[in-house]
């Protein structure tokens, strides 16, 4: 395997992760810099979902049609460019722009990212290189809170945009460079029905739930958005079956291993993804912590995350993708619910300890999921897999955010709008068990799922045959 095509689109993709949730903590300093409020300035965050949810699923069609390598770099380019935009905003409405602008390369960047990785990588190797470039997704979280706490704190709140500047040009060369040339293939006229319906579907539902669970606008707007983004979801069904080839073709899922671990990996999503949004804020809100304090604590996670890359290989080679992430959601559960036995007298040790082995679990879970899900997709399907899976993946994470703060407004209801300590335990409780409903689509899995991936079910045929014949 070429170690440095997972690293260079590991190093791209971090940009993106942490750029996503640096913003939060630079909002008030932001919102007094352009005249408005930090409630008001939320809107650039879910201007940014939206636009996830609306240019995800043509990024298939995109690489096939002009070339893996190419909209990756143009990608990275339009984040750049987005950045920059928002770096010099002087106004509610050029930051909200910016911001989509930035989602339109965010959009790319993930589903075309896991192409050129599936396109350049053999089975065998998979796993390994899905361990590269999960690391992102559960490392930038948890970095971008203490880096854009110190960035503003010590500098303007300018530089969490303008640090992207040197990433990103380092990204575009080295995607040039490094990537495989990949010309485009034929993929016929885009599907623009298709098109208009999933992004409404997907906006619809993410928008929607945003609003909903972050006070922006009016819940009955949130609502409404979420009920259109399902209509539209289902007038996209109904389209799919008629056209002879759709943006996102759903008879993808008729394949049993990639229609399970779709299943469970976002039920885990929706669960764990609310992590990242819960524990900051109880750290800082219920325990007195600065937002740089408590991003050094939940660093601990990450680096647990970071660990289990060098190990996953030959966990998966010993147990195999169903008893791997069956153990792996289970204990991620139980990690994810001990957060709410957690006391501001609770040692910070103990704390950071339990952390790192959340961390290691869930990167467990997340790297075999991610494998196993892309372990039996053909070539000529990778494209619109990998945006399926994109697509799904932001609507996962909205789910879980706004139901973690749903149960938060919920709880300090009957505290007289009071978010007490009890709200913060009530939420990780809650966002634990759903987690833990992962476990039931992998129970269906057949125990030699993805034997070629894990390697698994050959090395137990390697060691029968290795045995001595007994008389």
């Amino acid at each position: 395997m070429n170690r440095r095509i997972p690293l260079v689109l590991a190093i791209a993709l971090f940009m993106e992760q942490m750029d996503s949730t640096v913003i939060a903590t630079a909002l008030p300093a932001i919102a007094a810099d352009i005249h408005t409020s930090p409630i008001a300035l939320k809107l650039a965050l879910t201007a940014y979902l939206v636009s996830l949810a609306v240019f995800i699923p043509i990024s298939g069609w995109m690489a096939d049609r002009f070339g893996a390598r190419r909209i990756f770099a143009i990608a990275i380019a339009i984040f750049l460019v987005g950045s920059i935009a928002c770096a010099v905003s002087g106004s509610l409405l050029e930051f909200v722009l910016s911001r989509f602008l930035q989602g339109m390369g965010g959009a790319m960047m993930t589903p075309v990212g896991r192409l050129v990785l599936l396109r350049s990588t053999k089975k065998s190797d998979l796993v390994n290189a899905m361990a590269w470039l999960t690391i992102p997704a559960l490392v930038g979280p948890l970095v971008g809170p203490p880096v854009g706490g110190f960035l503003t704190t010590f500098l303007t709140w300018h530089w969490i945009f303008l640090i992207n500047i040197p990433i990103g040009i380092a990204g575009i060369v080295f995607a040039l460079t490094v990537l495989p040339k990949d010309d485009g293939r034929e993929s016929g006229r885009v599907d623009w029905v298709g098109f208009l319906l999933s992004g409404a579907a997907a906006s619809g539902v993410v928008f929607g739930l945003s609003v909903i669970s972050l006070p922006v606008l009016p819940p009955v707007w949130g609502i409404a958005a979420t009920l259109g983004g399902i209509l539209c979801f289902f007038a996209y069904l109904g389209h799919a079956r008629r056209h002879p080839r759709p943006l996102l073709d759903p008879r993808l899922l008729r394949n049993r291993t990639f229609a399970l671990s779709l299943m469970g990996a976002n039920l885990f999503r929706i669960g764990a993804g609310a992590v990242p949004f819960l524990l900051p804020l109880m750290l800082q809100l219920a325990f007195g912590m600065t937002p740089f304090q408590s991003g050094m604590v939940t660093f601990a996670s990450a680096a647990g995350a970071i660990v289990m890359k060098f190990i996953i290989q030959r966990v998966l080679r010993f147990g195999g993708f169903r008893r791997t992430l069956l153990f792996a959601a289970g204990a991620s559960a139980l990690s994810i619910g001990v957060n709410g036995l957690y006391t501001p007298a609770t040692p910070v040790v103990l704390i950071m300890v339990i952390l790192f082995f959340g961390g290691l679990v869930r990167s467990m879970f997340f790297t075999s999921a991610n494998a196993l899900t892309f372990s039996e997709i053909s070539e000529e399907t990778a494209a619109q897999a990998t945006s399926i899976t994109s697509a799904l993946q932001q609507v996962s994470i909205a789910i879980g955010v706004a139901l973690a703060g749903g149960v938060l407004d919920i709880v300090s209801g009957f505290n007289d709008g009071q978010l007490t300590l009890g709200a913060f335990h009530a939420a990780f409780f809650i966002v634990a068990v759903i987690t833990a409903f992962a476990i039931l689509p992998f129970l269906a899995l057949p125990p030699n799922a993805g034997e070629a991936v894990s390697g698994h079910g050959l090395t137990r045929a390697g060691s029968r045959a290795a045995s001595p014949v007994r008389s």
